[in-house]
C-alpha cells in the first residue's frame, strides 16, 4: 500500500513548493493590505493566465461540436442519436462559457480554427477516414456550428 506524504505548508508558502496553498497565502494577504507580501511578479503571471483558461475553456466545446458535425457530414448513416445529443450539449457548453466570459468573443472566430484543427485529427483517428479527406481550414462558420439542426427525438 502506498502511503502518502503529507507536509505542512508554512503560511508563506513558496509558488514554486506548494502551488495549491499559494493562491490561498496571496488572497488572504491581499485582503489584508499585506502589499509587500505578495510574491507580485507570480501573482501577475497566473491573472494574465487566466485569459488562456477562459480561451481553452471555450474551445473545448466547440471542438466536439465540429467532431459530430464532421462525422455526421462523412458517415451520415452512423448518425446517432448520442451524437446529437453531445451536440446539444457541447453548444450549451460554449453558450455558458460565452455568457460567464463575454470578452473571449473578440477570440471566437480564432477559438473556432484552434477547435476545428483538433477536431479533424480527432475525426480521422475515430473514423479511420483519410485526414486530407476533411479541410484544412474550417469550413463551418459559428451558425453552422451553434445554429445547424441535429434532432435528438425522433419525429412522432
Amino acid at each position: 500500500m502506498t502511503t502518502l506524504k503529507t507536509r505542512t505548508s508554512p503560511a508563506g508558502t513558496a509558488y514554486e513548493d506548494d502551488f495549491y496553498t499559494w493562491p490561498q497565502a496571496q488572497s488572504t494577504r491581499l485582503r489584508a493590505g499585506d502589499l509587500p507580501g505578495l510574491g507580485r511578479e507570480n501573482l501577475a503571471e497566473e491573472i494574465e493566465s487566466l485569459d488562456r483558461s477562459q480561451f481553452t475553456s471555450l474551445v473545448s466545446p466547440l471542438r466536439v461540436v465540429p467532431v459530430h458535425v464532421l462525422k455526421v457530414d462523412h458517415q451520415p448513416a452512423k448518425h446517432t442519436r448520442s451524437w446529437a445529443i453531445s451536440i446539444a450539449s457541447h453548444r450549451v457548453h460554449a453558450l455558458d462559457e460565452l455568457d460567464e466570459s463575454p470578452g473571449v468573443k473578440a477570440r471566437l472566430s480564432e477559438a473556432i480554427e484552434k477547435a476545428y484543427r483538433r477536431a479533424r485529427l480527432e475525426v480521422a483517428k475515430e473514423t479511420g477516414l483519410l485526414r486530407k479527406r476533411f479541410t484544412e481550414a474550417c469550413s463551418y462558420t459559428y451558425q453552422d456550428i451553434m445554429d445547424r439542426p441535429f434532432a435528438i427525438d425522433p419525429e412522432s
